[in-house]
């Protein structure tokens, strides 16, 4: 079919946001490979390949080269643009780097083989792209501005629109609307890109999630007011926390004016070798990939309900959930509206669950939300609570300019640090992105003991009942979204009071030290009640007004006080780390500190006093 100004062009995310949404990212080069002479035959705009979580998982997980997978994926489809994600100044990881940082990796993943740079900013935060727009045009690359979508009193039409104009003012060649929790409706679509469609004259793309189950339709009424690009994604890995299907949708606008004018029987095939492959990872299926509509009711991503109830459970409160799922908006008030999206979304959630558990709302306040109101991630897109600002940091400073403009250049010092074990610039941007992992990956890689984690057979066949079903015990770990296998290889003395355990996670050997503090026992009704054990443990348990305790299990980051100091009610005693965010534990009344009973590294649970005052 001849192409006309109105066909839709089509972006399969199979190979990046697909299986990142349904089997946490596990795909390995070697699934990828064998389909892309078929992929390369569709005629897509762009296949989305790298990117998001992929650099991460890569080398964590499946010890692969992320770049070497671009520079396959890049020799495999010689035909077909390959796209990336890239998060503004954060890039790939989850810190803001320095100007230098991010024109090598835009430099870098270039010359590799990316095509079209997918940037965006969590914050929405224009100011924090310009830097990776810039890159992407000097190394001659297409440069998609995206916009994150939410829904709030101040992400208006008008809003998104004028975000738009500015993207299309900076110099990009596209913009996408980034619907990252599926959220937007039919109507607000037709609405939005309508208005889009007036205000500039670049190509829109429409890219949503089907967690919500109507992203289908939200996508046709896209392109009935403008949208020429959509992304989509293989029948066979859609739908749930994925995307609408590619097949569908190709039939959807067949016999219309916006017909994708791709090969379905071709596509087919295509779904058909993907529904083989996705079984080989079945260890990483999660419970939570269907539809939930609960995103539309309280504006909480189903990914982020997993987190919080996970955490509320670890500690007994699970039946407190409505109240943290209340809280959520009232604090996403508070900081101005962000959107929930990676790093934002933690942020937010780990101050609900601290103020319904404390019991006073910013009673304890996390370090993360006291960054945040000090601008160090970028300007929020509504007004901040100015008494929640100064519980949170007082009179500090509060940053207006671009953050990256207070950071000095980065590569020198990147390129001592790690030394000889990179072998080139892109070891050092590994390095960059994920220092102890990036590390690890490169020493792992020299000395030749890159191993990748286990892919276990599937329940019921020959290979699984050969599979010893007693000792040792193998087992996934999920936490924040991160599956973590554990192998159990061995164990010390049950009598010990710290009893050794060796264990192999993700294939790397490890010997854990296990102190016993609680126990599951049986009671006269049958009901299993959690027993103290207190020989085993070296805290007492809290009892009287002064034991400080933490809000939620966590680890100690540093503690601020020493025996014999003395502390005004309120002062800062400990910095404990849970649920990824830090948060400073207060003195909860004026007196001498008497005892600390926790050190840093130390992990501790809701009722213990890890430090007491009198």
């Amino acid at each position: 079919m001849a192409s006309n100004k109105n066909q839709v062009h089509v972006t399969d995310l199979i190979l990046r946001d697909a299986h990142q949404s349904l089997i946490a990212t596990r795909m390995r080069t070697a699934d990828m490979l064998p389909i892309c002479p078929k992929l390369d035959k569709v005629g897509y705009w762009s296949l989305e390949a790298w990117g998001g979580a992929t650099f991460d998982a890569c080398i964590r997980f499946l010890k692969e080269d992320p770049w070497e997978r671009l520079r396959l994926l890049k020799k495999a489809l010689p035909n077909t643009p390959i796209q990336m994600l890239l998060r503004g100044q954060n890039l790939l990881g989850y810190r803001h780097y320095s100007d230098d940082v991010v024109e090598a990796f835009v430099q870098k993943a270039a010359e590799n083989g990316v095509d079209v740079f997918r940037i965006f900013d969590a914050m929405n935060d224009l100011r924090n792209i310009t830097v990776s727009v810039k890159a992407v045009i000097k190394a001659g690359k297409h440069a998609q501005g995206a916009i994150c979508y939410t829904t709030s009193p101040v992400h208006t039409i008008e809003h998104f629109v004028q975000q738009a104009v500015e993207l299309e003012k900076m110099g990009c060649h596209t913009i996408a609307i980034k619907d990252m929790a599926g959220l937007i409706t039919p109507a607000r679509s037709a609405e939005l890109f309508a208005a889009l469609a007036k205000a500039v004259k670049l190509p829109l793309h429409f890219h949503s999630h089907t967690t919500v189950g109507i992203a289908n339709i939200s996508m046709y009424k896209a392109v009935e007011n403008g949208a020429r690009h959509v992304d989509t994604t293989i029948s066979s890995m859609s739908w749930g926390t994925s995307h609408s299907p590619t097949e569908s949708m190709v039939v959807a606008l067949r016999d219309t004016p916006y017909d994708t004018g791709l090969d379905l029987p071709l596509l087919q095939e295509i779904g058909m070798y993907f529904h083989e492959v996705r079984k080989k990872y079945h260890q990483f299926e999660s419970e939570f990939n269907g539809i939930d509509t609960r995103v539309q009711v309280n504006q909480v991503p189903g990914g982020m309900i997993s987190n919080l109830s996970h955490q509320l459970k670890e500690q007994g409160a699970l039946t407190r959930m409505h109240e943290v799922l209340a809280e959520i908006p009232r604090v996403r008030e508070d900081l101005g509206f962000p959107p929930l999206v990676t790093p934002t979304s933690q942020i937010v959630g780990t101050q609900a669950v601290l103020n319904v558990l404390t019991g006073k709302r910013y009673k304890s306040i996390t370090n993360e939300v006291k960054l945040y109101l000090q601008g160090r991630y970028g300007q929020a897109p509504g007004t901040v609570n100015d008494a929640v600002r100064r519980m949170a940091i007082g009179d500090d400073e509060v940053i207006t300019c671009r953050p990256a403009d207070r950071m000095q250049p980065e590569m020198d010092r990147l390129r001592h640090d790690i030394g000889e074990v990179a072998k080139n610039e892109e070891d050092v941007l590994t390095y960059a992105m994920f220092p102890e992992i990036g590390r690890k990956f490169l020493e792992e890689r020299a000395a030749g003991t890159l191993r990748p984690e286990e892919l276990l057979p599937l329940p019921g066949t020959q290979a699984a009942a050969a599979a010893p079903s007693l000792a040792p015990t193998d087992f996934n770990v999920t936490v924040h979204g991160e599956t973590y296998h554990i192998k159990i290889t061995g164990a010390g003395h049950h009598a010990a009071e710290r009893r050794p355990f060796y264990v192999s996670l993700d294939g790397v050997p490890e010997e854990i030290l296990v102190e016993t503090l609680s126990e599951m026992v049986p009671t006269e009704s049958g009901v299993l009640d959690s027993q103290r054990v207190t020989k085993a443990s070296r805290r007492p348990k809290a009892s009287k007004e002064g034991h400080v305790t933490s809000s939620m299990p966590g680890t100690i980051v540093d503690v601020v006080v020493k025996v014999g100091a003395k502390v005004k009610a309120g002062d800062a005693v400990l910095v404990i780390e849970a649920m990824k965010m830090e948060n400073e534990v207060p003195a909860p009344i004026a007196g001498t500190v008497k005892a600390v009973n926790v050190v840093k590294g130390d992990s501790v649970n809701p009722d213990e006093a890890l430090v007491e005052i009198e």
